[in-house]
C-alpha cells in the first residue's frame, strides 16, 4: 500500500545525526507532495548543519562526488505577504557534478581533450560528464529561518536509463580497468592542469596529485602507479595539444566553440552585416565574477592588441579578497558599436542572472573614453568610474623613450601631471599644453608624436575625466599588474605568425593565462603552494608597497615634492620619488623607468594623503567636483535640486560609516549608532505584524495559514459558460 503523502512540512521533525558530517542515509525520510513537488523524499534538519549534509552526501563511499549549485534563488524577510510552510528564504539546487550533461559515449568531445584518444586503449575520463540524475534541493524556510527542508529528487547515481554512471560500481566505465582508477575530481585535475602548463617539475606535481587522491581513497602502490600514469598522459595531452585545429581560423576557431560550449557565453560569427564576437568565460570564472563581483566593482581592459592581433581582446575584471585584478570574462571582438557591446553584454548577465537573479554589481571601471556608456548603464544599472592608468602608463613610456635626458624625462612628466590636475581648477588646460610646447620646444622628437597622436583626442579624455569618477590608485595598480601578465604571456609565443590567429589567442588565454590565476587563488586560499602564494600577493605594486614600513619614506624639508625611499634589501641604497602625493609621480628605480606605477611611488602617495600639506589625489578631487555639482543644481529646478541633495547627503553618509567602520574595533559598534531604515509602506506593515506577538504554532492553525495559493484569475475565468 502506497504511503500517504504529507502536505505541510510544519508536521515534520526536525533531525539532528550526530557527527561532523552525515549523509542522507543516516536520516529519516517522509514523502511529500504539494503544487510544486509530487511525492518527494524530505526531510528537515538544522541550517547550521547545511554544509554538514552536503560534505556527507560527497563523501559516498560508493559514488564519491562533489555537488556544485545548479541553480539558486533567495528573498528577503518581508517581502511575502501570505506564504507556504515550504516558502525559501534561500534555495539551491545541488546537482552530482557527474551531470547533467552527458560527455561520455555518443556525447561531445570533453573540455579535457583537445582531440578523442584512440577508442581502443583509452584511461577513464577524468572528470567526465556522465549524464548523473542524483540531485536535491535546499531550501532554507520562511517560516523557520533555522532551519533547512531537503527535497531529494534523485538518491541514486545513475544515468537517464537508470544505469550506475560512475564510481566503482559503475560496469561500463569506459577504458581498461576503469572501475579501479581512483576518483579525480574537477579541483585535483585544474590543479594539475594548472601546474603543468607553469612547468612545475613532473615529481612535484605527481606528488600533489597523490596528495589529492589520497583525501577520496586509501593511497597504495596500485593508486600511485595509476596517478603517475595519468599525470604523464595528462602532460603527453598537453605538450602534443594545437591552437590549429584546422589550417583556416574561421573554421578552426568554430570547432573550438563547438567543443567548449560550456566556456563561451557568446559567439557571432563574421558575415557581411555582423562583426566577429567571441564570449569566452569559464565555469570557475563565473563562479568568481558571482563571488567578487556581486556589490562589487567590474573593471573593463579594453583594446589589448589592437596593432598586433587579428582581433582586440576585451577583459572583464574583478577584484579578489587581496584587491587584485582577476580576469572573468574575455571579449574578443572589433566592433564597440553599441548594438554588439549590448549583445555580450547582456549575454553575459544572462549567464549569471540564470543562477544568482539578485547579482548585481556597485560600479563599472572604464579604462577607454571612446567606451559607450548607454550599454553599460542600460545592462548594469551602476555608476561608471574612470581609470587614468592606461594614460598615465602610455605617457610615461614615451617620455622615457623619446627623451634621452633624465632631468627632462622627470620635468616632462611632471608638467603632464598639471594638465590633468588642471580640469578642476581655475586654470584652463589649453595654457597648461601651450606651456608644456613652450617649455619643451627643443624636444622635437616627444612633442611631435605628442602633437600628432594626443592633442587630437586630448580633449576627448578631458571629458571623461571631468565628468566620471576616477578610479583610486589601487585599482589602477591591479589593472596595470593584470595587463603586465597578460603582455607576458601573449607576446611571448615564439610563432610571431600566430598573432594574426584567434585560436592561438584563445588556446593561450584559456590553458596558461587561465592556469595561471587559478593555480594563484587556490594557492592563496588553501596555502598549498607557500612560492606560488608569496609570488601572487606580491603581484601588484600596491601589495609591494604595504611591505615598506613608513619610517623607510624619508620627506625632503627644503624640496616638498621630493622623497627618498630606503631599499629593503640593501639599507645603503635609496630610491627618489618626484612630485609627491601626485598620481603622475615618478621614480628612479628601474621599474618605473619602464613605464610601470612602482610601489615607491604608492607607498609616498599613500602617506602624502594623510599630510595636509600635499595637494588631494585627483579620484578625491573628481570625487568633490561630482558632489559640487550635484550640489549646485539651478534652484529653479526643485525636483533636481532635492535629488541632488539627496544624492550628495546619501554618499555622505555611506563615507561616514566607512570612515567609522575602517577605525572601529568591529560592525557592531557602527551598527548600533544607525537609524532605522524604513521601506516600502506594505513591508512596514508585514514588519509590524511580525512585531505583534508570534506566528500560531499549532498544528492546525499553522495549516491553515500555510494553504497553496488559490489562482483567483482561473476561478473567476471558469464562471463563464462554454
Amino acid at each position: 500500500m502506497e504511503e500517504e503523502a504529507l502536505q505541510s512540512v510544519s508536521d515534520l521533525p526536525v533531525q539532528n545525526p550526530p557527527g561532523e558530517e552525515f549523509s542522507a542515509a543516516d536520516l529519516t525520510w517522509v514523502k511529500y507532495a504539494s503544487s510544486e513537488h509530487h511525492r518527494e523524499d524530505v526531510a528537515i534538519i538544522r541550517y547550521d548543519r547545511m554544509e554538514a549534509f552536503i560534505s556527507g552526501e560527497s563523501n559516498n563511499p560508493e559514488c564519491p562526488t562533489r555537488f556544485h549549485i545548479e541553480r539558486g534563488r533567495k528573498r528577503e524577510m518581508g517581502t511575502l505577504k501570505k506564504y507556504r510552510s515550504d516558502d525559501y528564504l534561500l534555495y539551491r539546487m545541488y546537482w552530482c557534478s557527474f551531470g547533467p550533461e552527458n560527455y561520455g559515449e555518443g556525447g561531445t568531445i570533453l573540455p579535457s581533450r583537445r582531440y578523442r584518444l584512440n577508442t581502443r586503449n583509452r584511461a577513464a575520463r577524468p572528470q567526465s560528464m556522465r549524464g548523473c540524475t542524483c540531485h536535491f534541493t535546499m531550501k532554507r524556510l520562511y517560516a523557520r529561518p533555522s532551519l533547512v527542508l531537503i527535497i531529494y529528487h534523485e538518491r541514486r547515481h545513475v544515468n537517464k536509463s537508470g544505469f550506475i554512471c560512475h564510481g566503482p560500481l559503475d560496469r561500463d566505465a569506459i577504458g581498461p580497468g576503469a572501475r579501479k582508477v581512483p576518483y579525480i575530481g574537477s579541483e585535483i585535475q585544474q590543479q594539475t592542469l594548472s601546474l603543468i602548463y607553469l612547468g612545475v617539475p613532473e615529481e612535484n606535481i605527481l606528488q600533489t596529485h597523490i596528495e589529492g587522491i589520497q583525501r577520496y581513497c586509501s593511497s597504495d602502490a596500485k593508486v600511485d602507479s595509476l596517478a603517475s600514469q595519468y599525470v604523464q598522459k595528462l602532460g603527453m595531452i598537453i605538450k602534443r595539444s594545437t591552437h590549429e585545429l584546422d589550417l583556416d581560423d574561421q573554421a578552426s576557431i568554430k570547432i573550438w566553440v563547438d567543443r567548449n560550449k560550456k566556456s563561451v557565453f557568446f559567439y557571432q560569427d563574421s558575415t557581411e552585416t555582423d562583426a566577429f564576437i567571441l564570449g569566452i568565460q569559464t565555469e570557475w570564472q563565473l563562479q568568481q565574477m558571482m563571488r567578487f563581483g556581486h556589490q562589487s566593482l567590474l573593471a573593463s581592459h579594453s583594446s589589448f592588441g589592437v596593432s598586433k592581433l587579428k582581433y582586440p581582446l576585451h577583459t572583464l575584471l574583478v577584484f579578489d579578497s587581496r584587491q587584485h585584478a582577476l580576469p572573468v570574462a574575455w571579449i574578443i571582438t572589433r566592433s564597440v558599436t553599441k548594438k554588439d557591446t549590448l549583445k555580450w553584454m547582456r549575454a553575459l548577465t544572462d549567464r549569471i542572472h540564470y543562477t544568482d537573479p539578485t547579482w548585481r554589481i556597485g560600479g563599472f571601471i572604464i579604462d577607454d573614453p571612446a567606451s559607450d556608456l548607454d550599454p553599460i548603464r542600460d545592462v548594469f544599472a551602476c555608476p561608471v568610474l574612470f581609470s587614468l592608468w592606461h594614460i598615465r602608463r602610455t605617457w610615461l613610456k614615451n617620455v622615457i623613450k623619446k627623451c634621452s635626458n633624465v632631468e627632462v624625462q622627470r620635468e616632462i612628466f611632471i608638467q603632464l601631471g598639471k594638465i590633468m590636475y588642471s580640469i578642476w581648477s581655475e586654470k584652463n588646460f589649453m595654457d597648461a599644453l601651450g606651456q608644456l610646447f613652450q617649455d619643451f620646444i627643443d624636444q622635437t622628437t616627444f612633442i611631435k608624436y605628442f602633437k600628432s597622436f594626443w592633442v587630437p583626442k586630448l580633449e576627448m579624455w578631458i571629458d571623461s575625466i571631468r565628468n566620471l569618477p576616477l578610479a583610486s590608485q589601487e585599482s589602477c595598480g591591479a589593472i596595470e599588474g593584470y595587463h603586465l601578465k597578460l603582455k607576458l604571456k601573449a607576446y611571448d609565443d615564439v610563432q610571431l605568425d600566430a598573432l594574426q590567429r584567434v585560436d592561438w589567442l584563445v588556446h593561450k588565454l584559456t590553458t596558461e593565462l587561465h592556469s595561471s590565476y587559478w593555480i594563484n587563488i587556490f594557492a592563496d586560499e588553501s596555502g598549498s603552494f607557500p612560492e606560488v602564494k608569496a609570488d601572487y600577493i606580491a603581484s601588484t605594486s600596491w601589495q609591494r608597497a604595504l611591505q615598506i614600513p613608513d619610517d623607510a619614506v624619508i620627506f625632503d624639508d627644503k624640496e616638498p615634492l621630493l622623497a627618498k625611499v630606503v631599499s629593503q634589501k640593501d639599507a645603503s641604497q635609496m630610491r627618489t620619488v618626484w612630485n609627491c602625493g601626485s598620481e603622475f609621480s615618478l621614480c628612479d628605480c628601474s621599474w618605473s623607468m619602464q613605464g610601470n606605477l612602482c610601489k615607491h611611488v604608492l607607498k609616498v602617495n599613500m602617506m602624502c594623503g594623510t599630510r595636509k600639506d600635499f595637494q588631494p589625489s585627483l579620484s578625491l578631487q573628481s570625487f568633490q567636483h561630482v558632489l559640487l555639482d550635484l550640489w549646485q543644481k539651478p534652484v529653479d529646478d526643485s525636483f533636481s535640486l532635492d535629488l541632488s541633495v539627496a544624492w550628495v547627503m546619501q554618499m555622505q553618509e555611506r563615507i561616514q560609516h566607512a570612515a567609522e567602520l575602517a577605525t572601529s574595533d568591529g560592525i557592531a559598534q557602527v551598527a548600533g549608532k544607525l537609524s532605522i531604515q524604513w521601506t516600502k509602506r506594505s513591508a512596514r506593515r508585514r514588519a509590524a505584524k511580525r512585531a505583534s506577538p508570534a506566528l500560531p504554532h499549532s498544528n492546525s492553525s499553522l495549516r491553515k495559514d500555510l494553504t497553496p495559493k488559490k489562482n483567483r484569475k482561473r476561478k473567476r475565468l471558469s464562471r463563464f459558460p462554454g
